[in-house]
């Protein structure tokens, strides 16, 4: 009857395994196989410990079992410097291993590394450039933007195999992930910062790609499907999305954005060339200030007073997409003067609406007198020696 119970058991078991998905275990893409062997490497390296470990739990427990009046007695002993250098230097060996491997992969694995091999045994061929293709998580809903091609397109994303690919990764409101488990390793999305990541595919396939961090009500359905193509099937699948007649623009991308579950599959055949640096800044709405432009002021010292009119043009709420915000914000230093440092100076300000004229800075020899900065010399000072401060009861202190 107990070999019948373990044999139902067993088969109970491998019955509800049989529904994991191991595509982490059997990947397509070479990063995703260093990633593996990486996971199988530390796995084997703890369990050299593990094993042993609980094998010796199990035998010490038979042996000095109370029936087994043959097993020594030793109420007295205390210290063995043979036991306590194998019990540390095995532990020791094997940390020292695991670091200096996980150090090496995780420098060799950074996904903002460009690659420079295809697979184990092909380096990146000479003169080839990455396929480019930004993504944008929206609620709930991925969107991916080709601008070598020109094209866009909604939860699906296809690839030729053996070509490396770039993705630059952004969010239009709440924090997300971007996860093709055949491909690499998840990357977070986060609204207002770009993350990268470098990898490739290399065998043709349909592959699963998911947001891996809760989201809100439409997380769970928010899938996609990452198609691997050879080369010609990829160049006809560019074609096939460009022949569609949608053109995806700044208004076009504010209906998208709107919260939405179970989107289906939607091509866009022609795309804003700055749709998504705006998506990246948070400035896809009309006046609203981008973040480029706030860096630029708070890098040339600040906007002085007219900089309070600044807070309406900065806040964003993709549930709000619709609403125009319009505030006549400063644009450039209230002082005029050039930025400090070398550093790029971003992009020039823009008209807050297309009546409105550009803000220009203001004219160093016009400025107000009474706004003029204090040189040093012009500083006030106290005359004599500094002295306590006095207290309540006056300069005598009586």
């Amino acid at each position: 009857m107990k070999s019948i119970l373990r044999i139902f058991a067993l088969l109970f078991a491998a019955t509800l395994l049989s529904g994991c998905d191991w595509v982490v275990m059997a990947p397509s893409g070479d990063i995703a196989i260093q990633q593996r062997n990486l996971i199988v490497l530390s796995t084997v390296l703890m369990l050299l410990i593990i094993v042993p470990v609980i094998m010796l739990t199990f035998f010490f427990a038979w042996k000095y079992r109370e029936s087994n009046t043959d097993a020594e007695y030793a109420p007295e002993w205390h210290h063995s410097t043979r036991l306590e250098l194998i019990i540390w230097s095995a532990p020791l060996a094997i940390i020292l291993v695991l670091g200096t491997v996980t150090w090496i992969a995780t420098h060799k694995l950074d996904p903002y590394r460009p690659l420079d091999r295809i697979d184990a045994n092909t380096p990146i061929p000479a003169g080839i450039e990455p396929l480019v293709v930004e993504v944008v998580a929206l609620d709930w809903k991925w969107l991916f933007l080709y601008p070598e091609q020109g094209i866009a397109t909604v939860n699906e994303l296809a690839a030729p195999v053996n070509v490396p690919i770039q993705f630059k990764i952004t969010s239009s409101s709440m924090m997300n992930s971007f996860f093709i488990p055949a491909l690499a390793g998840q990357i977070y999305a986060m609204a207002g910062m770009e993350t990268k990541l470098n990898a490739v595919i290399n065998e043709e396939g349909v592959y699963k790609g998911f947001s891996a961090n809760y989201s809100g009500d439409g997380f769970s359905f928010m899938r996609f499907d990452f198609h691997g193509m050879s080369k010609g099937e990829f160049e006809a699948w560019v074609e096939r999305v460009r022949s569609d007649d949608v053109s995806l623009g700044r208004q076009e991308y504010l209906e998208l954005e709107k919260p939405s579950e179970r989107e289906p599959v939607r091509y866009f055949g022609s795309v804003d060339p700055a749709l998504y640096e705006a998506i990246l800044n948070m400035c896809v709405n009309p006046g609203a200030m981008c973040i480029h432009e706030m860096a630029h002021i708070d890098r040339s010292g600040g906007a002085g007073v007219e900089s309070k009119q600044n807070y309406a043009r900065l806040r964003y709420d993709n549930r709000h997409a619709g609403d125009l915000i319009a505030a006549p914000g400063a644009t450039f230093p209230e002082a005029g003067r050039e930025a400090r440092g070398d550093e790029p100076q971003g992009h020039q300000p823009r008209a807050v609406s297309p009546e409105d004229t550009t803000p220009q800075p203001s004219d160093p020899n016009e400025i107000d007198e009474s706004m003029r900065p204090i040189s040093p010399d012009e500083a006030p000072r106290n005359e004599g020696a500094p002295g306590k401060p006095d207290d309540d009861r006056g300069p005598s202190g009586r």
